[in-house]
């Protein structure tokens, strides 16, 4: 299955889960602000809740690379536990996108917050989390 892995993270939180995902997927991880060259069929896509909403950047990036797309799988790290998948959901559908029902979230520093996070039980779970999706049909 081609597969790719896109991320934005302003910490470098979002980035440690992605090498994670990137390495069980066998394949290199990039910034959003990489397209896609080639068709994949399944996109990791990488990123946190920004006031309340998803970073401009990666609606951007889906925006130019959706018909490149076959299918996302949302992963990140937040302060709060939230994902993005409430807020990427709509434009993925109007982008004709379809989503994986399962993500990946995890705890992430900010501040003074989940200090240590992620830490290597996060980063392998996202391994396992990339690994069982990358095994579904």
């Amino acid at each position: 299955m081609k597969t790719a892995v896109r991320y934005y993270s302003r910490s470098g939180n979002t980035e440690k889960i992605a090498d994670a995902i990137a390495k069980e997927a066998e394949v290199r991880p990039e910034t959003v602000g990489t397209d896609l060259t080639e068709p994949v069929e399944l996109l990791f896509l990488g990123s946190s809740l920004y006031k309340f909403t998803y970073e401009p950047s990666v609606g951007a990036f889906l925006k130019r690379n959706a018909d490149r797309i076959g299918k996302v799988a949302l992963f990140g790290t937040s302060a709060s536990g939230k994902s993005t998948y409430p807020k990427l959901k709509p434009l993925l559908d109007a982008l004709q996108i379809p989503l994986c029902e399962v993500e990946f979230v995890c705890l992430g520093k900010f501040l003074f917050a989940n200090k240590g996070r992620p830490n290597e039980a996060d980063v392998a779970a996202a391994a396992a989390f990339a690994k069982s999706v990358l095994k579904q049909p």
